[in-house]
């Protein structure tokens, strides 16, 4: 089966420079940004010659099109930093969400409140779900007063996009955070000010001394476990009775 041969339709280049502009008279802006004017293409051109660089069609929908002189790979590199610029500054939309429930505990609403108040404090938004499962449709006010006290206690660090609302079994709210100048500082990175600092030193309980002195480590440590023993002593030997004098033989 024979098919027809497609060729490859080469990309054609963003701007048409030299003698690929199709206009008669061209509006030029000059080397140095100045307005040179509407002038003829070929004029334009040999402008653009004299100066050792490109004619670039920089705006062709214009009438007369709007022509640069300027180096085209310059030209490209500007366009290049530009769009590199754009998507540096350019912030994108992060959505975390949080999920609670009817009967969540109070400690575990604490950990939840933690992880959405370090979301805001890095510009993100926050979703907030609340579920009902089984019989816990019956009474969706206790869901909404535990959405309401979680969006209370978030209010220093975002504001709801709009009301909570119960959608089919869930009550669903976007917060997102405040500005960061009028957003309170996260409480995990607070950090005590120098004022604060000898406030937190003489708050803070002193170090216990242990006493080297026998008669203050007894009202201190109670009473000694060998206080009641006695140590017997040796007694001394008794003495013994001086030896009688020997007499010399020849006084007997």
């Amino acid at each position: 089966m024979n098919r027809p041969f497609s060729r490859h339709q080469q990309a054609q280049p963003l701007h048409r420079i030299n003698g690929k502009i199709r206009a008669r008279d061209v509006r030029v802006i000059g080397h140095d940004g100045q307005q040179v004017g509407v002038i003829d293409l070929a004029a334009a051109i040999n402008l653009a010659r004299q100066a050792g660089v490109d004619l670039v069609e920089i705006a062709p929908n214009a009438v007369p099109p709007v022509c640069r002189i300027i180096d085209y790979g310059k030209f490209k590199y500007e366009l290049s930093k530009k769009e590199r610029d754009s998507k540096k500054h350019q912030h994108t939309n992060t959505v975390k969400e949080v999920q609670l429930s009817p009967r969540i505990d109070p400690h575990d609403l604490g950990i939840k409140l933690e992880h959405a108040i370090g979301f805001l404090c890095e510009d993100m938004k926050v979703k907030a779900t609340l579920r009902f499962r089984g019989r816990e449709m019956a009474h969706t006010e206790i869901g909404k007063e535990v959405m309401e006290k979680f969006l209370e206690k978030l209010s220093p660090w975002g504001h709801p996009d709009f009301p909570p609302k119960l959608i089919g079994r869930a009550i669903n709210v976007m917060v997102s955070p405040l500005a960061k100048n009028k957003r309170a500082k996260n409480p995990k990175e607070a950090v005590p000010t120098p004022a604060e600092a000898p406030k937190a030193a003489a708050a803070a309980p002193a170090s216990s001394k242990v006493s080297t002195n026998a008669a203050e480590s007894k009202g201190s440590l109670g009473p000694s476990p060998f206080e009641g023993l006695s140590v017997p002593t040796a007694e001394p030997a008794p003495e013994s009775a001086p030896a009688p004098a020997s007499t010399p033989p020849g006084e007997a």
